[in-house]
């Protein structure tokens, strides 16, 4: 960050040169802006490669923002940009730090929405990175309505294989886990190359995509890699543009994020085939904005018939060939969003940061047509049905339980599976097993993990580890075996894996009282989740008398639980809420 002294401080010297102060390179302003309304830039930072590339563009944002300010001379006062603090998803998989990812989200949210209210800040520009932290930060700046114009830092090209000439990624390196160590150092040391957030349509991308449709993002700022020339000489005064657009003319972010809007934005990341986790962020977005996702935007039925009417108009990674930057060659988001305003499944008029409606934005942007190998028309689909499902059942009897359907890669005979309980009761002792013991995995075991959602990890870990080793075990013997969690999943996770099961294991939900070797049965036909077993409904109440005459005796807490002593993951999971209302710490109660 610069030395320069902030306004404050340089009014306390009526004798310096004001000319001087007032054309000063960071700040832009002179010393009687100290009453004007205040503009602010953020930044997401952490501690990998996935935020290399946040601090220049801060720093190009800043300078034009002060340009423009300076050029206009705009009754505004510029502060000095703030950073919030995000965590490396792709390094923590598969170790107990994972934990802290989902926390990493509301860390951020605090901190944002610290400094959005102390300073008073009436116009924001967020540059974000990763998955967690723009989410974070989008909820700050709902709840304080601030005028905001979101930025993403960019996506991370796709590596290479110096052996076979293969295009790689992170999701790549964690399915080799079952090879020889020349193998996994090769892979780590070229799945990441330079700058930038995940690269597939896992959750980094499926997020962006979510912001810019619903309308806080340019469409054309979503795909193009984080060291594209165009994020640090088109995009900052362009992104100054859209910030005077919202304030001159009024519109406030939940003028923005409507049931609407937040529709539209579901209905692309299911037509892309994205993440199971924008079921999470996509509810805290939305309760940020004063609005029930299930009740006042779309319910789990209508969900999944919108998931069965759309078709997968990407071939992408990771159930794909391709990366967001080859989005980007063949025309970017805004071909994807052309596409579905043209077959009807999104409303054009919803407002947009632009000042523009999204269909207007999409017509100026004027995107070419699908290209038929990275991006698909809407009637010759890459897939014929939508990438997400929610399941209800007796193992999920309030729903919620989500699958991506794009990612299932086998097991499924006329729309059912049907497997053997295998229970573990953390991700570390499927690790080990899956290390120590893989042979004793067999077709049609269904996986169950436990005591790792929200509250019973806690923070909900995702488990690309284990998922992406059972991808390679499965792809080596050609056997399926399939995933179901109280935990999620990243968006880089393949395979029929099913997340966020709840009522969660550590409250005793019905995943709590599965034995190794019951009847799991997964219907896609009707979207339940089931284990045959508990159907008995005295065999049910054994379970749970058992299940509770175990807590009760350990203090309130399951002994299967593992204990917590860090200050954050305490706090979560004291106040955690269920996946179904975002995953995330609950708000306090309002005076």
């Amino acid at each position: 960050m610069s030395s320069q002294p902030t306004s404050a401080f340089v009014s306390l010297n009526p004798g310096r040169d004001v000319q001087r102060v007032g054309t000063a390179e960071f700040l832009g302003q002179d010393v009687r802006k100290i009453h004007d309304p205040v503009w602010a830039v953020i930044g997401n930072l952490g501690d990998s490669q996935c935020y290399l590339g946040v601090p220049e563009k801060v720093q190009v944002v800043q300078a034009a923002l002060s340009r423009r300010i300076a050029e206009h001379d705009l009754a505004v006062r510029l502060i000095p940009p703030a950073f919030t603090l995000g965590v490396s998803d792709g390094q923590l998989n598969g170790t107990p730090q994972m934990r802290f990812s989902l926390i990493g989200r509301e860390l951020v949210h605090d901190v944002a929405d610290v400094h959005l209210a102390a300073n008073g800040v009436a116009g924001l520009v967020a540059v974000v990175a990763c998955d967690k932290p723009p989410v974070g930060t989008l909820a700050a700046v709902l709840e304080n309505n601030t005028p905001a114009v979101i930025l993403s830092d960019g996506p991370i090209r796709p590596g290479t294989d110096p052996e076979t000439g293969a295009r790689i990624d992170l999701v790549s390196a964690f399915q080799v886990a079952d090879q020889d160590a020349e193998v996994r150092a090769r892979y780590a040391l070229h799945a990441c190359p330079g700058q930038g957030s995940c690269g597939g349509m896992f959750t980094y991308n499926t997020m962006q995509t979510f912001i810019a449709v619903l309308g806080l993002e340019p469409l054309h700022m979503v795909a193009p890699a984080s060291d594209d020339p165009r994020r640090l000489t088109e995009f900052p005064d362009q992104i100054v543009d859209c910030l005077l657009a919202m304030t001159s003319r009024d519109i406030r972010p939940r003028d923005i994020v409507t049931p609407s809007s937040l529709r539209n934005a579901l209905t692309v990341a299911i037509a892309m085939g994205g993440s199971t986790n924008v079921v999470l962020h996509s509810v805290e977005i939305a309760r940020a904005a004063g609005i029930d996702l299930w009740g006042d935007v779309i319910g789990q039925d209508e969900f999944n018939q919108l998931a069965r009417r759309l078709p997968v108009v990407v071939n992408m990674r990771p159930f794909g060939d391709y990366s967001m930057v080859d989005v980007d060659a063949k025309g970017g988001l805004q071909v994807i969003v052309g596409e579905l305003l043209e077959a009807g499944f999104l409303d054009g008029e919803a407002m947009t940061c632009t000042g523009e409606s999204l269909a207007a934005q999409v017509r100026r942007l004027d995107p070419p047509d699908p290209d038929q190998d990275v991006i698909y028309p809407v009637d010759k689909p890459f897939k014929d049905t939508g990438g997400l499902r929610l399941l209800r059942g007796n193992l999920a009897p309030e729903g919620g339980a989500i699958l991506k359907v794009a990612g299932i890669e086998g097991g499924v005979r006329n729309g059912v599976f049907t497997g053997r309980a295998r229970v573990f009761n953390s991700e570390r002792l499927l690790v080990e097993a899956l290390d120590q013991r893989p042979d004793s995995f067999q077709d049609k075991d269904m996986v169950v993990i436990r005591y790792e959602g929200p509250r019973g990890a806690p923070g909900m870990p995702e488990l690309l580890d284990p998922t992406s080793r059972i991808t390679a075990l499965c792809h080596q013997r050609d056997i399926t075996v399939a995933l179901m969690t109280d935990a999620r999943f990243s968006g880089g996770s393949v395979g029929l894996v099913i997340g966020h099961v709840a009522p969660e294991a550590f409250l005793g939900g019905p995943i709590a009282l599965v034995e190794d070797g019951d009847t799991i049965v997964v219907d896609l036909k009707s979207d339940r989740l089931d284990c045959t077993q508990l159907e008995d409904r005295a065999l049910y109440e054994d379970r749970t008398t058992a299940w509770r005459a175990a807590a009760e005796g350990n203090r309130g807490i399951h002994p299967d639980v593992t204990p917590v002593t860090d200050r954050v993951l305490a706090r979560m999971r004291a106040t955690a809420l269920p996946a179904l209302r975002g995953g995330g710490m609950a708000e306090p109660a309002p005076d």
